[in-house]
């Protein structure tokens, strides 16, 4: 029997379904990929992301590698507690005393420097008669200046914390629980202190009258490390190509794509990693 080309009443009604049903199966097959791009996920901090450098390096790892980067930037704080529920391959932070006591506690395999910047106090007007880091933030508790606090266990907090004497308390102390940038803006319009990583401040856009107060010092370096997440207590973290980042950005190709990031003629990191031949 020869088949109708006609639409009228005569054509079998199952054919318009069965028609779409191949259309629709051949889009579907079309839209999936060849093959899925072999990725990691890499817990870290705002620092890394809003300044801007993972946008700088992480192509440049992808093309060397084929790897893609997916990063979660959070807190040290929150990505050290991310990485121990094992829901990151790498931890790649800023506060050397928690980086080891997550190796110490089997959490990860082994902590690399990877480069280091620096902490500045930034307000409305500059902090004269200090010599170091701790005798500016006297001077703010003494004269209670307005500080905005980030509050959020992040590494810069916990930087924060540990420079004053006692922890401060009152009206003009104010903890906000958020990331660096919002804890900028809030000091901004509140034309109040705060301590902030020098990468994140340079690239910040939003500044008023706020300009470094106090910069300088042992007690305002800021060192970053890089670890692989301890794939025995976590058999799903991605542990040859989690490894194959870290040896890159240790490696001399690494290190050089850090150091040649910049804004405004500035350089915002400085390479520390042992160079190896990666």
């Amino acid at each position: 029997m020869v088949e109708t080309r006609s639409w009228g009443a005569q054509r079998p009604q199952t054919q318009p379904m069965t028609h779409f049903f191949k259309i629709f199966v051949l889009a579907l097959l079309f839209s999936l990929p060849a093959e899925a791009a072999e990725f990691i996920t890499v817990a870290s901090t705002t620092s890394t992301q809003n300044s801007g450098l993972f946008s700088h390096i992480l192509p440049k790892f992808t093309q060397t590698t084929g790897i893609d980067v997916h990063v979660v930037a959070v807190g040290t704080g929150q990505a050290i507690l991310n990485a121990k529920r094992g829901d990151a391959d790498v931890l790649f932070v800023h506060h050397r005393p928690s980086e080891e006591a997550f190796v110490a506690e089997g959490h990860g395999v082994k902590r690399y420097d990877v480069m280091m910047n620096d902490f500045v106090i930034v307000g409305p007007k500059p902090l004269s008669g200090v010599a170091t880091a701790q005798e500016a933030f006297s001077a703010l508790a003494k004269a209670q200046s307005k500080f905005i606090s980030r509050g959020d266990n992040s590494g810069t907090h916990k930087r924060e914390l540990s420079l004053w004497v006692k922890k401060p308390s009152g009206s003009w102390y104010r903890e906000v629980g958020a990331g660096m940038g919002a804890t900028l803006n809030i000091a901004k319009s509140m034309n109040a202190y705060t301590l902030t990583d020098r990468g994140t401040w340079i690239s910040f856009q939003n500044k008023g009258d706020l300009k470094i107060a106090f910069e300088g010092g042992e007690d305002l370096q800021n060192p970053y490390g890089v670890i692989l997440v301890n794939p025995k207590k976590h058999p799903h973290v991605k542990a040859k190509a989690g490894q194959a980042f870290i040896d890159w950005l240790v490696s001399s190709k690494g290190q050089a794509a850090i150091a040649e990031f910049s804004i405004k003629g500035q350089q915002l990191f400085f390479p520390t990693a042992r160079v190896s031949s990666h």
